[in-house]
């Protein structure tokens, strides 16, 4: 009976003691610091276009751009026009293409929303987040024919940050969310500026990417309109018109103190200037010049 007792408390001091190490190491994990990106950083984009030997999606980095040599990149809170021609659609690519313009399927591309840590803790027990992704989705548009197909070329792309207090307009941060569509997929019908391209296999595909960033989850509004403020410190209406209203405000104050204390003084003991009707050549012809005798 005893000893029964004595393995139960043992069994319980195990379990306790388990128990503490497991919230040390959590602990000791919640500690290590965690990576921001810094105005500029670059941001891999990264689709999943193949499958494994397990018949499972992969990610793989976008397709290399002419303009690089690398796949393409974003920078962190850069507002920013980015050209990334594909050299070359080979012929798996097209039919992806056809699927995306289809909507059968999206581009479905993600990027990290923070950068991986730079230095490694040397400390085996702080061992850092894994990484966390934003989906990035491509709505590709265009129209399908029976040879070769029509894709806009244009897309815009727009990113969010993780509401925080932003000391500078080119501060850090984490991403919080972000979206990618074509734009004028019809322009080759419609006209007149065409932003869509004749494609077929065999072609190179030239893209071109208009990136804006937004310091909240949140489109701003001002009075019920959409101001595109991004990152970058843009020059608003309403700064332009509280210019206006300073500026007339320190001048009508300014007017004020000259004919309300600075005239009156300067006018005190004075005559009128010999320049005017009433001065008869008296004074320096100013109406501030002679002293009375």
């Amino acid at each position: 009976m005893a000893l029964g007792r004595r393995r139960s408390l043992w069994a319980s001091i195990f379990v306790i003691a388990l128990f503490c190490v497991k919230n040390v190491a959590a602990e000791e994990h919640s500690s290590v610091p965690l990576t921001s990106y810094h105005y500029g950083a670059k941001i891999p984009v990264s689709c999943e276009h193949i499958s494994d030997e397990k018949n499972e999606l992969q990610y793989i980095p976008f397709p290399i751009c002419n303009e690089t040599g690398k796949p393409l990149e974003l920078q962190y809170g850069v507002e920013e026009e980015l050209n990334c021609t594909i050299p070359f659609i080979t012929d798996p690519f097209f039919h992806l293409l056809e699927f995306y313009i289809h909507n059968d399927a999206p581009l479905s591309c993600r990027i990290p929303s923070r950068p991986p840590p730079a230095i490694l803790p040397a400390h085996p027990t702080h061992i850092p987040a894994p990484p966390q992704y934003v989906p990035l989705i491509f709505a590709i548009a265009g129209t399908l024919e029976l040879s070769h197909l029509h894709i806009s070329t244009h897309l815009n792309i727009l990113l969010h940050s993780e509401p925080k207090h932003h000391l500078h307009h080119h501060d850090s941060g984490v991403i919080d969310s972000g979206a990618a569509y074509s734009i004028s997929p019809l322009s080759h019908i419609t006209g007149p500026a065409a932003l869509t391209k004749k494609l077929i296999i065999g072609d190179p595909l030239p893209l071109s990417m208009s990136v804006r960033w937004f310091p909240t989850p949140h489109l701003p509004r001002e009075n019920g309109k959409v101001e595109w403020a991004g990152m970058g410190g843009h020059f608003y209406a309403s700064t332009f018109f509280y210019c206006v209203v300073s500026f007339g405000a320190g001048a009508a104050v300014a007017v004020a103190w000259f004919w309300g204390v600075v005239l009156p003084k300067r006018m005190k003991g004075r005559v009128l200037g010999g320049a005017t009707p009433l001065g008869y050549g008296v004074g320096n012809g100013w109406g501030i010049g002679g002293k009375r005798d």
